[in-house]
């Protein structure tokens, strides 16, 4: 592996080949006071407005309740965490309103809403828009006096979102573009007041455009009809319909960025939409843990609070364990896009172009976050309805709101299968234009694996040093099997989508597990390693449990395409790669879970 980088030198996915340093990763015990304080307001909003009204949001006939819980929500100036200051917004920085995303995270329907607003509705402005658009659009997104929401998914249109067929004509005279088409699953359809429409540019001739064009239309533009609201499987509060865009002349002034630029806003976008899902599916999983303790520690069998059985301890310290992994790796992420914001910023780049090349170049650990969090959420409220046990299955109780209401983040922003292809897509075109190399490593791997082992034993240096040694060899792993699986099927590599969604269970679990350690580490060498014993533990479980994945999808892909010496030899190297000393996960987890039953809550 090659030495650690300074934190601007980072790049996107180079975690896979380069080591990084507890120092250079942010962890959410650095939040400032102020964020804390942030953090905080959005916590008693939801305890006083969102919490007691969950029922009433989701059996709500019409959109006005939700409308009106963000015009509350727009006082505390929560709408505009990510506008500029000049056009009235908090101008956050990434890291921070991915804290106030985390916490609203917790606000099932509403903070469907909030989202769509804050992110996909309001930033194609913030970023693409131009100075006549953001003073027009962003004062009033900011306040919450206009609602937003956002147009791309169409009947035949979905994770292939540009071949959607909505058009966009230039009027005889150039003034409008006549907008027709059909737009479905839109957050917000009902009570927004601007939509963000997604269109190919028909010029006249019949002929549209190969790629989209984005568009800002206002509710007020005659044509635009609607269905009523889906019914749906979960975030039933969550205002969701079709829209229909009947000859809606759109002024030629409300074009978004520039023409054919519509695919390009709606990906970097979705970067941005992806990452936040992921921790705000830390938030929501706290809350449900939360939930689960507290029904533990009241609910009693054999005269016996359940919370002390052991298979209920390994539930709740399960939870706490993936929900761990995914906040340290979400903020570490976050803090990598920031970073870069700045140093780009500093080399004279304008801020909204920098914010865009951030996001552009971390978006395969958006990816990774979308897939890790929405997983760990799912894997959550299925455990919480378990320690419930009859009363999960219950609608009096608050597990079946959070089982339904879950299951839609593993489609929302990209299927989790998208973006698990993504993350290898993006890893090897990196590789292929030389911004990564991936090359090197992997046939050194490669080289590594045909040698005899090197039985000599290491002299133990520093924190961690034998789990480190472990990230390292997973690491080499992913890199062996990538690499091969790149030699075998050159450019049809993307017809193996089981391949694919192996290696990128193997990348995935390599990012989340050292983003765990490396958040246990920079705490230690802040309070010590005394005050930090149950980190630790959750720190190595992840880890313990990441090398099983690690060591399965990679089975699972060399299988698929190796035969003969060759099987072997990759098996082999894997059996190498994935080695581990044996740990009593059984007691580290009571552990954990011991403390959080004797605190009532999530602790970590």
């Amino acid at each position: 592996m090659i030495a650690t980088q300074p934190k601007a030198s980072i790049k996107g996915g180079e975690f896979l080949i380069k080591e990084t340093s507890a120092q250079q990763v942010f962890i959410p015990e650095e939040f400032t006071e102020e964020q804390r304080m942030i953090a905080a307001t959005c916590r008693e909003f939801l305890e006083r407005e969102i919490w007691p009204r969950l029922d009433e949001i989701d059996n709500a006939k019409s959109p006005e309740l939700i409308s009106s819980l963000m015009d509350k929500a727009g006082e505390l100036g929560l709408l505009g965490t990510s506008v500029p200051a000049e056009y009235e917004g908090f101008g956050m920085n990434f890291n921070t309103s991915m804290l106030v995303a985390e916490v609203t995270g917790a606000g099932h329907s509403f903070s469907v809403a909030l989202s769509a607003h804050t992110g996909i509705g309001t930033l194609p402005i913030v970023y693409y828009g131009n100075e006549e658009q953001k003073a027009k659009y962003l004062p009033k997104l900011a306040t919450g006096e206009w609602k937003a929401a956002y147009c791309l998914t169409e009947p035949d249109s979905g994770s292939d979102a540009n071949s959607g067929k909505t058009k966009a004509t230039l009027s005889e005279d150039g003034k409008f573009y006549v907008l027709n088409g059909q737009k479905m699953w839109i957050t917000n359809g009902g009570f927004a007041d601007i939509y963000i429409v997604f269109a190919k540019v028909d010029d006249g001739s019949g002929q549209a455009d190969k790629n989209l064009s984005a568009f800002i239309v206002e509710r007020s533009y005659e044509g635009i009809t609607m269905n009523e609201p889906e019914h749906k499987m979960g975030i039933k509060g969550s205002d969701t319909r079709q829209i229909f865009f009947n000859d809606v002349k759109v002024p030629v002034e409300n074009l978004l960025s520039e023409r054919g630029n519509g695919f390009k806003i709606a990906v970097n976008i979705l970067n941005i939409g992806r990452i936040k899902l992921g921790v705000a599916a830390v938030g929501g999983s706290k809350e449900v843990i939360n939930n689960a303790i507290r029904y533990a520690n009241e609910r009693k069998q054999f005269k016996t609070p359940i919370s002390q059985f052991g298979a209920i301890k390994h539930k709740l310290a399960e939870m706490a364990v993936k929900v761990y992994a995914s906040e340290s790796a979400s903020y570490r992420a976050g803090q990598n896009i920031d970073d870069l914001i700045e140093d780009l910023k500093a080399q004279g780049m304008e801020d909204g172009a920098a914010k865009l090349k951030a996001l552009e170049q971390f978006a395969i650990e958006c990816a990774i976050m979308k897939v890790h969090g929405s997983e760990a959420l799912d894997y959550v409220v299925d455990e919480g309805v378990q320690v419930y046990g009859g009363m999960g299955y219950s609608a009096d109780a608050p597990m079946d709101r959070s089982y339904r209401d879950a299951r839609i983040n593993r489609i929302f922003e990209g299927t989790n299968e998208i973006n698990r292809m993504l993350v290898v897509d993006m890893l090897l075109k990196r590789a292929m234009k030389g911004e990564l190399d991936l090359m090197g490593p992997a046939m050194a791997v490669a080289k590594e694996i045909m040698s005899i082992p090197d039985f000599s034993v290491e002299e133990e240096e520093g924190l961690f040093f034998a789990e480190k040694k472990v990230i390292r060899n997973l690491k080499k792993a992913a890199l062996m099997v990538a690499g091969a699986a790149v030699q075998k099927f050159m450019m049809n590599l993307s017809d193996e989508q089981e391949i694919l969604m192996n290696i990128a269970d193997m990348v995935i679990e390599i990012y989340a597990a050292e983003s765990a350690l490396l958040r246990v580490e920079k705490l230690i060498g802040i309070k010590g390693e005394e005050a930090l014993t149950l980190q630790k533990q959750l720190a190595l479980v992840y880890l313990h449990e990441a090398v099983e994945k690690v060591n399965n999808a990679g089975r699972a892909a060399i299988t698929s395409f190796a035969e003969g010496d060759e099987l072997r030899g990759m098996l082999m190297g894997l059996k190498r790669f994935t080695k581990i000393e044996p740990m009593n996960l059984k007691d580290a987890r009571r552990q954990i879970a011991d403390a959080m039953v004797a605190e009532n809550k999530y602790i970590f």
